[in-house]
Order: C-alpha cells, then structure tokens, then sequence
C-alpha cells in the first residue's frame, strides 16, 4: 500500500491495489472478531482493559460472589414482603382482578400468609417467623421487593434469572465473571455449582453454562453429596506412569492446538485437564469437611436428623469452603426442579402452601443463616458478594379449590449482602397486596448491572461478540441499582 512516505507519487494502479489489500485485511479483522479469536484484543482497543487477568474497570468492592437460588418461585408475600393488608383483607376479592386467570387456572380470593411476619434487628424489618435464623441477618441485606420476570414457566424463568436471557444457549453470571476475572487459585475451579441433595434446578446445566463464552467458563458441579468422579489413580498405575501419560497427551493436544487455532472446546478439556490433575490433591482437601470443629458443623447443622437440611447444611459449608481458597463464583441451590406432586422438590406451592413452607423453610433457614454467620465471623463478607434468588413470585390469592398460590412474574423478592451493599435497607415495592411491581419496579438486567458494578464492570463494557452481536448478561438494557449500594 502506498503511504506519504513513498518517494513517488501514487498512480491509479497503486490506489486500487492498496486499496484491495486494505479491504481484505478488514475482511480478515471481521472474520476473526466474528470467531471470537480477536475478541480479547478488540476489547483491549476500545478501552485498554483485557479480560481474565484479575483486573477491572475501575476499583471493585466484591472479589468473589455466593448466589443461593431456591428454585420453585419462592413466595415473596409468605417470606419477606409484608403486607398488613393481605393480613385485614384475607378471604376477599382481589380487587379489579376477581376472576383472574393465571398460569394454572382461575384463581379464588386473597390469602393471608399462614404465618406471622416478625419485626427483626434494629431496622425492624418484617420478615416470616418461619425464618428465625434469618431474621439475626436482616440489618446485613439490602432487599429489591420490585422485581419483574419476563416469563411465567419455571424452565425459562431459572435460566432468565441465571443469564438474562430466558432461551438456553447464553452464559451464566458465573460464566460472565469467570470470563472477566479470570481464576484467583490454580488448584480449583473458578466457578462452581452445587445442586441440592434433591436434584438439579429446572433446566438443569443451562443455568450455570458458559452460553457462547469459551467452554472453559462453565461451571464445575461439586456438592456433598457428590462424589467427584475419576479424582482417584486407576489400580495398578503408578504415580510416574500416570505423570508420563499426562505429559504425552499434553504434547498431543499442543500438537493439535496449532493446527486448530482458537478451538475453545479444546483448550478448555486441555485446560480441565491439567485442573484435574491439580484437583487431585486439592479437591480431597476442601471437600473434606471433617476437618471443621464441631461447633462449626453444630451452627450449620450438618449432622441434622432431618435429611435434606443437613445435605444442604453440608453444601452450605462446602460453599465457604470453596470461597476462602479463591473460588470466584459459587451457585448454592436449595430445592430442585419440580416434580409430580407440586412443592414436595422445590418452592412450587400451587397446592398445600403451609404445609410445603413448613418443609422448605428450616431446610433453608439455619443453614443458610449459619453460612452468612460465618462468612461475617471469617472477615469474607468484607469482599464477598451474596446472592439470594429465586425465578419468580407468586400471588397474594389462592387456587381455585386448593390453599396454595399460582406463579406471579409481576412481583417478587430478591435480595444482596455483603460487599458494597447497603445493609438495613429495601427497595422498591409491591402494591399493598404484593400483586404487581408498582415503585421503582427493576428486572434481572439491572440487578446484574449491579452485580457486575459491585464486581468492579461497567455492565455496558463487558461483552463478547456473537453471530453478529454484542451479547451481553443485561442484554439492550441495564442500569445500576444505585439505591442498595453502601
């Protein structure tokens, strides 16, 4: 190409053919942008930021997240969002929506909680008496009572509230801050999920997938109750055999790396790999939770008579556990995916709403009560950002002919603690029956909007380039919560 440093000036002739070399080259450009092989360095162009090297926009508050999901549509007007007027006006119409039809039906009147809401901490916020655990915590927890889902089905509305998109296919919020921190240990994976005792969550390992982001962002499933599989030497191989064979295989996918640039899938098992066999001595060592005192598994009840809280209790522990060697994101699931007789897996009350609350809620409660305790105790609250999630709410009235409620995607409760979050405080707000979002009404892109300024992201700044967009976790929209923010 000529350039005004060339001694003779340019004919026609050298205009087309610099001109040509020049579109092929950002033909090329467009080719590798669209691979994603260029993405790094397209990132780093626009801003001088480069992903997954631990560092950020600007200065973070939270280093690591715990997100704990009661999948099932935890009921927001039964746990956390008082309402006296649910309480006066139990038993009548709901006004203006007397014959409302909803996800499974016709819906009858207003019903009260079966509960007492108690006025905890200094605060005094109201929550459910059936959380007395929780309740020490309140004055720690900025509640967003406004929150919106897009979708009424417990599949979509899990993986919308994990990924921001309701269609499977797009990275989770772990995968997002893997993807932008990158590791802070080398001996554990960078983003974990650990599925409740009872089963995986609705729609399963979408949730905590890696989408279009490099196959190495997905979650690694650890729990408890899980063995980690092919973490022992086969019989009759030994340490020096076993080293040799992983330095050869090595050498084979280094080989086939270079014919194969920018094959994600690859580098990730190569990646898994070699993690693997670091696991081999670390995995035993953080799952071996007899290491802790026996006041430590007291306070979180892990030897409990009651099944499904000591399996989660133990998750509980596992989880910070996993926190206090460097794990930057960890998904804790208490409940599953739903099953043939409503809110017997998860939080699905369509039917016997007392008598499934009184189930799930001390499985819940002192375990994840003890978890927050000792985050707090341990100093990790300081940069450690939690999650309280659920997919949806559900409604102030009862079903038709049962004592439960139906699915509510226009009102329901999440909550954050922690690092950068204003303790003691709520925002937004139902209506006086928690039946719609009527102040400061918010949705899942503001809320990880949020997330990621607390992580230390501009959420409009962190994307990946995907069949000829800029995806994002906030998709087109986003705006950060600025109002739970310490």
């Amino acid at each position: 190409m000529w350039s005004a440093c060339d001694e003779t000036e340019p004919n026609r002739r050298d205009f087309l053919t610099g001109m040509c070399g020049s579109l092929g080259g950002l033909g090329l450009l467009h080719l590798l942008l669209r691979d994603g092989f260029a993405a790094d360095a397209k990132t780093a162009a626009v801003d001088g930021w480069q992903p997954g090297i631990g560092k950020t926009h600007f200065p973070a508050k939270a280093q690591r997240v715990l997100q704990i999901f009661c999948p099932g549509a935890a009921s927001q007007v039964d746990l956390w969002d008082y309402k006296p007027e649910l309480f006066a006006r139990s038993g009548q119409p709901l006004p203006g929506e007397e014959n409302l039809v909803s996800f499974q039906g016709k819906n009858g009147n207003l019903m009260a909680p079966p509960w007492e809401f108690a006025a905890c901490g200094e605060s005094g916020k109201r929550i459910s008496s059936l959380l007395p655990n929780m309740a020490r915590h309140v004055d720690d927890i900025a509640f967003i009572h406004s929150m919106k889902s897009k979708t009424n089905t417990h599949g979509p509305g899990c993986v919308l509230m994990n990924t921001g998109h309701a269609q499977e296919g797009f990275p989770s919020a772990g995968a997002w801050v893997g993807h932008a921190l990158g590791s802070a240990n080398d001996n554990l994976p960078t983003y974990v999920a650990l599925p409740d005792l009872r089963g995986e969550p609705p729609n399963g390992k979408a949730n905590w997938s890696n989408g279009f982001l490099p196959a190495k962002q997905q979650a690694v499933v650890m729990a408890a109750h899980l063995d980690i599989r092919n973490l022992k030497r086969p019989a009759g191989v030994t340490a020096d055999e076993e080293e040799a064979s992983r330095e050869y295989l090595k050498r084979l996918n280094q080989r086939h790396m270079e014919t194969h640039p920018g094959d994600s899938v690859l580098s990730a098992r190569m990646a898994a790999y070699e993690l693997a066999a670091r696991m081999q001595v670390s995995a035993p060592e953080v799952s071996d939770l007899s290491s802790e005192t026996v006041e430590t598994h007291a306070l979180y009840g892990t030897t409990s008579e009651n099944k499904l809280l000591a399996g989660y209790a133990r998750n509980c522990l596992l989880s910070r556990r996993l926190l206090e060697r460097g794990v930057r994101y960890v998904n804790l699931y208490c409940a599953s995916r739903a099953s043939g007789v409503d809110g017997l897996l998860n939080w699905d009350a369509h039917k016997t709403l007392k008598a499934d609350y009184e189930r799930h809620c001390p499985v819940f409660d002192q375990p994840t009560a003890a978890l927050l305790t000792d985050l707090k105790q341990r100093g990790l609250l300081e940069d450690t950002l939690v999650l309280w999630t659920t997919e949806f709410g559900r409604m102030p009235t009862h079903q038709a002919n049962t004592t439960g409620r139906d699915h509510n995607p226009d009102a329901f409760t999440v909550w954050m603690m922690g690092a950068g979050v204003k303790g003691g405080t709520s925002y937004g707000a139902t209506d006086e029956f928690g039946r719609r979002s009527v102040t400061n009404p918010t949705n899942v892109w503001e809320f990880y909007a949020t997330v990621l300024h607390l992580m230390g992201f501009d959420f409009d700044r962190l994307s990946w380039y995907h069949n000829g967009f800029e995806r994002k976790i906030t998709d087109v929209h986003g705006r950060v919560i600025r109002d739970v923010l310490a």
